[in-house]
């Protein structure tokens, strides 16, 4: 006999003497139905799935039916005004005391003369100016600052060159004693056959302070710095002079560099 898989005689063959209350019986034997359930279930399911976007879409919007429409107004401003050009500027404030108009004597005929000077009577206690101006005894008494005027002293902060000055700085007891003074105080780098010249430049002020010192040249390992060093625990110079007056004046110093064999 051929057995048909899809139908339940095959179950009934193999449960054959056998407990059918036994749960795998039921199970089996309601299987096909819960397999087509589930099937139709699932495919429900998917299809539903499939279509959410699509139903969400075919809903209204319920916030379109609550949105209010702006209503834009225009509103015409009215023109700016221009700036007045060339307009004067208002008139003064009157005077305290009443002016009297100023009229320059001249020598001419009597029908010639179209204006004539005021009288000393008439400009008694009272000022003169190019024209009429009736006082206001109740203005505010104004008086015309007054300036320092120009300065007696100026001072001269140029800086002088040796070359055209009067009186050249000088240190306390002569350059000979400077350059000793420079000698004693310049400790050499120890570098071996080290040998040249460092030339610094430095402003003598008025008081004879030494400033704006500067390297212009030196020969490396420190002796520039060095020739710094000393310029700056230098005592004060004799000032310079030029027309009587103390000047600042420039100064260069060559320093020659021997290291000792």
């Amino acid at each position: 006999m051929k057995l048909d898989l899809i139908k339940d005689q095959w179950l009934e063959i193999v449960f054959e003497g056998r407990n059918k209350v036994y749960g795998a019986y039921e199970l089996r034997k309601t299987n096909q139905k819960t397999t087509l359930r589930a099937l139709l279930i699932g495919s429900v399911l998917f299809g539903f799935a499939i279509a959410m976007p699509l139903i969400i879409n075919m809903i209204p919007d319920s916030q379109d039916d609550t949105s209010l429409d702006t209503k834009i107004t225009t509103v015409k401003l009215p023109p700016k005004e221009k700036p007045k050009e060339n307009i004067p500027p208002p008139p003064p404030p009157p005077p305290k005391v009443d002016q009297v108009k100023f009229v320059k004597p001249v020598v001419a005929k009597a029908e010639e003369v179209v204006e004539e000077p005021p009288k000393i009577v008439e400009i008694k206690d009272k000022k003169i100016g190019d024209e009429n101006i009736k006082g206001d005894p109740d203005a505010e008494l104004t008086v015309e600052p007054v300036g320092n005027g120009p300065s007696d002293v100026v001072e001269d902060n140029n800086i002088y060159n040796t070359a055209g000055i009067e009186v050249k700085p000088d240190f306390p007891g002569g350059m000979a004693k400077f350059y000793k003074y420079v000698g004693n105080n310049y400790r050499t780098p120890e570098e071996e056959g080290l040998s040249g010249k460092v030339y610094v430049t430095f402003v003598v002020e008025k008081d004879g302070s030494l400033t704006d010192i500067k390297v212009i040249r030196d020969i490396g390992y420190g002796t520039g710095k060095e020739a710094i060093r000393v310029l700056k625990s230098c005592p004060k110079w004799n000032p310079g002079e030029q027309n009587g007056k103390k000047v600042r004046v420039l100064y260069s110093l060559p320093i020659t560099i021997q290291s000792a064999e």
